[in-house]
């Protein structure tokens, strides 16, 4: 368990510190250090909610199961009500100071909430998964009404994340596979009639289909994003030699700023990127198959889940293997709101496993060393 989260904490540092430093290489030429410093206060107050986590135990997330989950679900509803919520590039999903221009999405913490609330219920009524009222319909209803709210504000890549680390977290939970897949195939069908139906998304997905086609216009990110990975080659051009965040890329300091590591430090640094969040994925579900309870175990697989599928969708974007998401990399992306709560998560997993350890070495010490031999008669 201590080589567990020792790897952990060591590949979430590296993945901080990288984001410094390709944060400040890929915004001061055009925007100064503004944005930098936002990030430093992002990043300490990220890291004091991951310390605090950490050192308290999970388990008290119980109590808060519902009431952070009511929380998260009333700031979905404020985010859209107008002259409340901030309407940027034809969405409605963040509160922002007038003064300082910080914007908070509550989208991500409606993430987490939603992971804590599925815990508790999958441990709550472990023994009743297997019944498709307890397994499918009432974890449906509270699913649903954030995965509703998301899609209206309208943002399609986080409904599509949260709902796929809610399908894992009921199988897990012990809901059957029979149960599961007829409802999501009736979401899936829905939402492929709306990305049919949305110009804008159906361009994405046309764009995505045949980049060169469209590299004028709505496929010039995955076009910009392609050259920059292919000017890279193995080593890179060097740290701030870039030319795709020269106002060719855009959006390359926040979803699209795994490029421009590719472009600068090269194929080396872009695979040592992904191999560090396959460690995160791997420690973090060594951690949660030694929890202590099943609570501990799910929550810690969704946060897992959370990490990994976030960071692969990316990764997959930023690389034309996924439509346009519009989804920052996790730990790097420039942004407060995802780095504060991916930090509380990683807090958060780091406790399970401490809790773990320690419900181990309680093991041991109630344990006999060894039991008498019985004597010779």
């Amino acid at each position: 368990m201590k080589t567990a989260t020792s790897t952990l904490i060591f590949c979430v540092a590296a993945l901080l510190a990288l984001g410094m430093v390709m944060l400040y290489s890929s915004i001061m030429a055009e925007r100064g250090g503004h944005y930098l410093l936002f990030q430093c206060v992002w990043t300490c107050l990220g890291l004091a909610t991951c310390l605090i986590a950490a050192n308290t135990d999970y388990r008290i997330l119980k109590r808060f199961a519902w009431p952070l989950f009511i929380f998260s679900v009333l700031l979905l509803i404020l985010v859209l009500i107008p002259h409340v919520g901030s309407r940027i590039n034809g969405a409605r999903r963040w509160f922002k100071e007038p003064h300082t221009n910080i914007r908070f999405e509550p989208s991500e913490l409606a993430k987490i909430s939603l992971i804590i609330l599925l815990a508790w219920y999958g441990e709550h009524y472990q023994r009743q998964m297997g019944s498709f009222r307890k397994g499918i319909v009432y974890p449906g209803i509270f699913i649903g009404l954030v995965l509703g709210l998301v899609f209206v504000e309208p943002d399609v890549g986080s409904m599509m994340l949260m709902a796929s680390v809610s399908g894992a977290l009921l199988l897990l939970a012990g809901v059957k596979w029979r149960f599961i897949v007829p409802p999501t195939l009736l979401a899936g069908s829905g939402l492929a009639y709306f990305l049919w139906k949305d110009p804008m998304r159906s361009k994405r997905i046309f764009a995505w289909l045949d980049v060169e086609k469209h590299k004028l216009d709505i496929g010039l990110q995955a076009k910009q994003a392609m050259l920059a990975f292919g000017s890279g080659g193995w080593t890179g051009l060097g740290l701030g030699n870039s030319r795709a965040k020269l106002g060719f890329l855009p959006e390359h300091h926040t979803d699209f700023i795994f490029p421009i590591i590719g472009e600068e430090l090269g194929l080396v640094a872009t695979l040592g990127v992904t191999l560090a969040f396959v460690l995160i994925l791997l420690c973090g579900l060594h951690i949660s198959s030694r929890a202590r309870d099943p609570f501990g175990m799910l929550l810690g697989s969704g946060i897992t889940c959370l990490i990994g599928l976030q960071a692969a969708i990316n990764i997959g974007v930023v690389t034309n293997a996924l439509p346009n998401k519009g989804l920052p990399l996790p730990f790097i992306s420039y942004g407060g709101s995802d780095l504060v709560i991916m930090l509380t998560c990683v807090g958060i997993l780091l406790s399970v496993g401490r809790h773990a350890v320690a419900s181990d070495a309680e093991a041991v010490v109630t344990t006999p060393d060894a039991l008498p031999e019985p004597q010779a008669s």
